[in-house]
Order: C-alpha cells, then structure tokens, then sequence
C-alpha cells in the first residue's frame, strides 16, 4: 500500500504532506501521553504487518492493520503510522520521504474514521456485534486506503489509471483478511486487556 517516490505528482505531494502534517499536530495534541507505550507497540504492530505478504497473481500485497490501529488510538493514529513509515522507509527503503505525508495521510484518516464510525460498536455488550463491527472497521479501513491511494495516482496523471484499478482489484483479499484478523483482535483484547482499546472507560461509561 506504500506509494514509492516518482509516482506522484508535485501538487499531489504538496497536498497529502500538508493534510498529514495536520493530523499528525492535531494527533499529537490529543493524544493522552499516559498511553504512549500502547502507541508504540502498535506503531510496531504496523511496521511487522507490512512484512506479511499475501500473493496476488505475480504479484503480492501486505496487510496494513490501519483499522485496529484507528480503533485503539483514535488522532494519535497520525503520528503512529508517520513514525512506523518512516522507520520503513530508512531501513528497508519502503515508500520513500517524497511521498511520507501522502503515504501517511492515505493510511492514518482512514484509521481515525474507522475509530469515529466503529468506536461504539466494538463496545457493544455482545460479543458478536462486537465483532461484527471490527471485521467492518478492519475491512472497511484498507477499503478507503485502497481508493485513497487509487485516487492520488490517478490524480498524479492518465499514465498512473491503470495501476490505481490494479490497486482497487488486488487489495479486496486483503480486505476480508483484515477484516476477520481485527474482528479476532477486538474478541480477544476485549476478554484480556479492555483497557487496551479503552472498553472499560466506555462501559463504565454506559
């Protein structure tokens, strides 16, 4: 789902690293420092999940866990995912710095929708509405990245259209994968560790 550098245009570049340096500074500033190591080891989560490939054709694609991200940390998501691209991108060459601010806003808004539109769902008293309403946030998040990303490379020029409906067609498996993936995250942490996704807040709450 990393964009690499070249493949943009310079509007689209200017776009997408002024909107991430927005929600990185809003993020930062809601973010509760109390909870910093959880942001952390999810900024890790990230970083890992981008190692496990699934193949496509000739092709491959990697899963992203942008909705679980999104669900835990709500804006803080923004600097999260900035610091895990830009780890990838130093040590394994990921992406690239040119397009770090599309990359990162593509990836991260997404994930603070999900937080906005699922938050109440995987709260739920039932476990399978729970559950239910993870595999959306799950699936749902890769699904806007894919046409967030789609959408900057046909912005970047005709050339670019045909790999954006690549894009679209060949991350649908991903989507069903991270679906059922943050559906089992959202069962598990809710019986081990509520306060991981802050549930115990909101059920006190209730």
């Amino acid at each position: 789902m990393h964009i690499v550098d070249g493949a943009l245009s310079e509007p689209v570049l200017a776009g997408g690293a002024l909107l991430a340096l927005a929600g990185v500074a809003y993020g930062l500033k809601k973010m509760d420092y109390e909870h910093l190591p959880q942001v952390g080891v999810l900024s890790a989560a990230f970083f890992i999940a981008s190692y496990i490939h699934l193949p496509i054709g000739f092709s491959s694609v990697h899963l992203i866990l942008n909705g679980l991200i999104g669900l835990a940390l709500g804006w803080a998501a923004f600097p999260a995912l900035l610091v895990a691209l830009i780890l990838q991108a130093v040590f394994f060459g990921f992406g690239g710095f040119l397009v770090l601010g599309v990359n990162t806003f593509n990836i991260a808004l997404p994930a603070v929708m999900v937080y906005f539109l699922c938050r109440h769902g995987i709260a739920a008293s039932s476990p399978r509405v729970a559950a239910i309403w993870g595999a959306i946030g799950g699936a749902g998040a890769v699904a806007v990245t894919t046409v967030m990303v789609a959408g900057s490379l046909a912005l970047s020029g005709e050339a670019f259209w045909l790999a954006a409906k690549a894009t679209l067609i060949a991350h649908i498996p991903v989507m069903l994968v991270e679906g059922f993936v943050t559906a089992a995250a959202v069962l598990l942490i809710r019986k081990v560790k509520p306060e991981f996704l802050h549930l115990a807040e909101d059920w006190d709450n209730a």
